[in-house]
């Protein structure tokens, strides 16, 4: 696959216009298949999404054409496109291929047409076309290559190594967790079809998206102008060979992290030994970033037998930034290599198939490189996770890396945001700052006493936070009773004098030993500074 092969984005805007006057959208697509085929077809299942499209709706024509990808009527996708314009520049194509095409085809059974249907020439797509919809509910679209939609049984199998994949679920991660604040400067590392660059879009001056495919950035090109976005610096190169003597305000990467023996698939292997790719990428990007800038990356590590995971993360930290880094999900090397097998096709179940490139010996021989890979750099599981940097240069640097496999509510860029001025308040208020200040509850924040039925006193309190990170934190009394009157009326001290005074408890002995506590909550965001909510 070449770059040459790509749709022409002369005429976008015309395409874009009746994509939406057809209503080939996020929200049109939901309507017209239902809810069961809408989430099918985002796990790559097309036969519920064939049965609702039946029709000869202009809609239920582009949803053949290019999310099932399948060849139709010239005269449904005239209906339905400028079709001259589309056929010229290179989005749809003429098939040889005979369609049905009849009175009655549109309402009979898959499989069983009319019997005055006719075998006639017909319109198939050159390229995936995606509705996706932006934050602020705009239709976007995603266009990557045909056949290999993110999270399908067969991965990118029959695909060479340029593949370029549309939108998944690492993609819509990302997205969700990155700082949205305006921007002068955005970089998207390793573009891929463009759906970082196309939310940088919105909220940065100047989007810089590089790739070292550049067919990718051919993608990129195709995304934003399909939008309606504006257009990026497309910059073909590795990490950041491209951007040398540039800075950014922003940087985003969803690279290739995933840890294989060798480089088959550009989209996922970093051609790097074991972590490498991503430890280079956080560790460089201190470098490329101006002071107060976000960097996002998604990310793959290494557990090493004898080294903390947390330590091996901490290393890789600039010295100038600050880190939140999160661990997601952890799997066994076993788990890890079956994944990603799949993921490029290379499983096989098929038990008539007992030799030959397809056969499984094959696949048992790719499995035991894999094993054979980890056991040699001694790498007993793979983390998969979240590394945020902020590029603060304070003197005293701030690194969080913590487990979190719990259910999170996106977007979370806020919520990232937050975590990084929380970061800047405590390292600045010493535990009398602390104690003079004053503090309201965080929004959304509930308490839950659990204890045996009937008793007088909860065996413990916990408070719950329902947005966000979601977190739960188990407190004591003195906790419990803190956080509860924190309405920004009392300092942090008064209050615990009060507690004292109604505990029993001596004051100054409280004072001394709850401003930890005070930190903690302030740290995983149950509690704000009242003067300056965050």
């Amino acid at each position: 696959m070449s770059t040459t092969d790509l749709p022409a984005p002369d005429h976008s805007p015309r395409l874009r216009d009746a994509l939406l006057a057809a209503d080939f959208t996020a929200d049109g697509l939901l309507e017209l298949l239902g809810a069961p085929a809408y989430t099918a077809l985002a796990r790559s299942e097309t036969v519920p999404a064939l049965r609702a499209t039946r029709g000869d709706s202009p809609l239920e024509t582009l949803v053949r054409l290019f999310l099932l990808q399948r060849t139709v009527p010239e005269e449904r996708a005239r209906a339905a496109l400028p079709l001259d314009e589309a056929l010229a520049d290179g989005w749809v194509v003429r098939d040889a291929e005979a369609v049905r095409n009849g009175p009655g085809e549109a309402h009979t059974p898959l499989g069983t047409p009319s019997e005055t249907a006719e075998d006639t020439a017909g319109i198939r797509a050159a390229v995936d076309v995606r509705p996706y919809s932006g934050p602020e509910g705009q239709d976007w679209f995603i266009v990557s290559d045909l056949g290999c939609a993110v999270g399908g049984a067969a991965g990118a199998r029959g695909h060479d190594a340029g593949v370029v994949l549309g939108v998944g679920g690492a993609s819509t991660t990302l997205a969700g967790l990155t700082v949205r604040t305006p921007v002068a400067s955005a970089l998207d590392l390793g573009t891929g079809s463009g759906i970082q660059a196309l939310h940088a879009a919105q909220h940065a001056t100047r989007v810089t998206a590089t790739d070292l495919n550049p067919r990718a950035l051919g993608f990129t090109r195709l995304t934003l102008a399909l939008s309606g976005a504006p257009a990026a610096e497309l910059r073909e190169g590795s990490l950041y060979e491209p951007v040398a003597e540039e800075t950014y305000d922003l940087i985003v990467s969803n690279p290739p992290f995933v840890i294989s023996p060798g480089a088959r698939l550009t989209y996922r292997d970093g051609g790097m030994g074991g972590d490498d790719l991503c430890r280079t990428l956080v560790q460089q990007a201190g470098e490329r970033l101006n002071e107060g800038g976000f960097a996002h990356f998604l990310a793959n590590w290494q557990h090493v037998d004898g080294e903390e995971w947390q330590e091996r993360l901490r290393s890789w930290v600039p010295r100038d930034c600050d880190a939140w880094i999160v661990q997601r999900e952890v799997q066994d090397v076993t788990q890890y290599a079956e994944l990603w097998l799949r993921d490029s096709g290379d499983h096989r179940t098929d038990p008539e198939r007992q030799d030959g490139p397809e056969g499984p010996e094959q696949y048992a021989a790719l499995y035991e490189a894999w094993l054979d890979e980890f056991e040699a750099r001694k790498t007993r599981a793979v983390g998969f996770g979240w590394i945020t940097l902020r590029k603060s240069g304070a003197a005293q640097q701030s690194i969080v890396v913590e487990e979190w496999p719990h259910p999170v509510e996106q977007p979370l860029g806020e919520t990232v945001r937050a975590h990084f001025e929380r970061q800047d308040y405590l390292r600045t208020h010493d535990d009398a700052a602390l104690l003079a200040d004053h503090f309201v509850l965080a929004p959304e924040v509930m308490q839950e006493q659990v204890g045996l039925p009937g008793a007088e006193d909860p065996e413990h309190v916990v408070l719950r936070q329902n947005r966000g990170m979601r977190r739960a934190t188990k407190v004591d009394a003195v906790g419990a009773g803190f956080a509860g009157v924190c309405d920004g009326t009392l300092s942090a001290g008064r209050i615990l004098d009060a507690i004292a005074q109604l505990m029993g408890e001596d004051p100054v002995l409280l004072r001394d030993r709850t401003p930890q506590a005070i930190r903690l909550l302030v740290e995983e965001g149950f509690l704000e500074p009242a003067a300056a909510p965050l």
